[in-house]
């Protein structure tokens, strides 16, 4: 694992001062909740809790983190039993296992940002979300703290390679960051939702009130100095991934469609490549009508119709899907529902 520095944008300090005192106290044994989305995780969770459990007694016995410190995990809506083992490891060890339990699948995203507001809720001085599935290494949670210590607000955990991915997955992540910061959003190459966010930034990010989540490219606009880790993800300990090709490119879309508009400025270039096309060919027609060629144009024609229709029908996907967003929007509707917090 490689540490590494980036001071982005200056945050917004607490009220009644530069708040730089009370900061300094938090960052001596911080209380740390570690956030854990849970969709179907019945087969590994229990190892999950044992692995995290072990890291925790670590840092607690080493004085890097407070006793008060938790694990949080997030019940999405699962159809396993993966609430029942929640519930058992809050009853083996109330003061180490939290529980929260949606009243309805909402999504990772949906799941996470309810983890970390219910963090928040109870005082933690910083929160580390991650995936249940330890396929982030946890070992990278000790640098994690090293850089809250020093001052961070935010600390990434940002993969080192990919060496174990398909080239498929590889080569569609990367065009992914590409695509995304050509589009004019922000976001950290190669991260995915393992980080550590203080309590200034969690509460930030309270203010964000939009329904169409995409943390990823969030959290960098919030600003606060940063810095990363870069450690090597390895393989996912039981279970399926929760991200077939499907949602991936579902996944892809909401995150583009979410913090840029230069999709729908496509329209208006595909509309103006469409005149341009229907004047090359009306100027082809004239050209074939004055050599006699009276029979050219059903190619050119089908052609035309074919091209015409399909920008129309993209422009008309590209423009849906920001309506569709901001007709979930105007509902304000809540994001999540949480039915039992233990």
């Amino acid at each position: 694992m490689i540490f590494e520095t980036n001071t982005q944008k200056a945050g917004i300090t607490s009220a009644g001062g530069d708040g730089s005192g009370e900061r300094a106290d938090r960052r001596d044994q911080p209380v740390v909740y570690f956030v854990l989305p849970c969709y179907n995780e019945a087969e590994g969770l229990v190892h999950t809790a044992d692995v995290l459990a072990a890291k925790v007694a670590h840092l607690t016995e080493t004085g890097r983190i407070s006793k008060q410190s938790r694990i949080l995990f997030v019940d999405d809506g699962s159809k396993d039993d993966t609430w029942s083992i929640i519930r058992n490891l809050h009853e083996r060890d109330a003061h180490l296992f939290g529980g929260v339990k949606l009243s309805h699948n909402r999504g990772h995203q949906n799941a996470l940002l309810a983890g970390l507001m219910t963090a928040r809720a109870y005082g933690c001085d910083a929160a580390i979300s991650m995936d249940a599935d330890l396929q982030d290494d946890v070992n990278a949670v000790d640098e994690f703290i090293d850089g809250f210590c020093n001052g961070n607000e935010i600390v990434y955990g940002v993969r080192s390679a990919r060496k174990k991915d398909t080239w498929f997955k590889r080569t569609t992540a990367e065009a992914f960051y590409k695509v995304f910061e050509w589009m004019g959003a922000e976001t950290v190459p190669d991260h995915a939702d393992y980080r550590l966010m203080s309590r200034e930034t969690l509460d930030a990010l309270s203010e964000y009130h939009e329904v169409n989540l995409f943390l990823r490219g969030i959290v960098p606009t919030l600003g606060y100095q940063t810095s990363k880790v870069y450690y090597e993800r390895g393989e996912r300990e039981a279970g399926e991934s929760k991200y077939p090709l499907k949602k991936m490119i579902a996944f892809a879309i909401q995150g583009i469609t979410s913090f840029s508009t230069k999709p729908l400025s496509f329209v208006t270039g595909a509309g103006l490549l469409s005149i341009l096309v229907a004047i090359g060919m009306f100027v082809y027609v004239l050209v074939s009508l004055g050599f006699g060629h009276a029979i050219a144009g059903w190619g050119s024609m089908m052609i035309s119709i074919w091209l015409i229709g399909g920008l129309i029908m993209l422009s008309l996907g590209i423009v849906g899907e920001y309506v569709g967003k901001i007709y979930m929007e105007s509902k304000h509707r809540p994001r999540y529902r949480i039915e039992t917090t233990l």
